[in-house]
């Protein structure tokens, strides 16, 4: 993803906890984005669990879990001014027109539409567009770690599926 910083997050241990905030943020998206390399279409689109995870529809999901946590939820906007869908089990459905090179570029445009959302904020500040009410961002942040990491281990399992196959 080339928008992401250079750093790692071995290079930030010593920094201030936004900047480890984003850049552990930043491998996570990177690892989604990545679990695509070297798969043929059909490949990314093989359904290898009993639920409608794929490899192409997770890097679809995160994309939908970008856009909630930090278009509706930082920047207030309705799912549907965003044009998302209304349940995270939608987000999951592939549609003919999704390809590997779409989806990793909407997956890619919606981690830099975050970056951008959130950059004006700091770690306390509120956002006031989710159900739960005003959050600050520093849970946002956290919530997305686990979000991204939960589905990063999804991605590991599939592609070793995948290899096994």
């Amino acid at each position: 993803m080339p928008a992401l910083p250079v750093a790692s997050t071995e290079d930030v241990i010593d920094q201030p906890a936004r900047l480890q905030f984003e850049v552990f943020l930043d491998e996570h998206r990177a690892a989604l984005n990545d679990c695509l390399d070297g798969l043929t279409e059909e490949e990314a689109r093989r359904s290898l669990v009993s639920s409608k995870t794929t490899l192409l529809s997770l890097v679809k999901h995160v994309t939908f879990v970008e856009k909630v946590w930090f278009d509706e939820a930082v920047r207030c906007r309705s799912r549907a001014e965003i044009g998302i869908p209304a349940t995270p089990d939608e987000s999951f459905v592939l549609d003919d027109d999704d390809t590997i090179a779409t989806v990793r570029q909407a997956h890619r445009d919606a981690c830099e539409a975050s970056r951008r959302a959130a950059s004006s904020l700091g770690l306390d500040d509120l956002v006031h567009g989710n159900r739960r009410g005003p959050l600050p961002l520093r849970w946002v942040y956290l919530h997305m770690l686990r979000e991204l990491a939960q589905h990063c281990g999804h991605a590991d399992i599939l592609r070793e599926q995948l290899a096994d196959r």
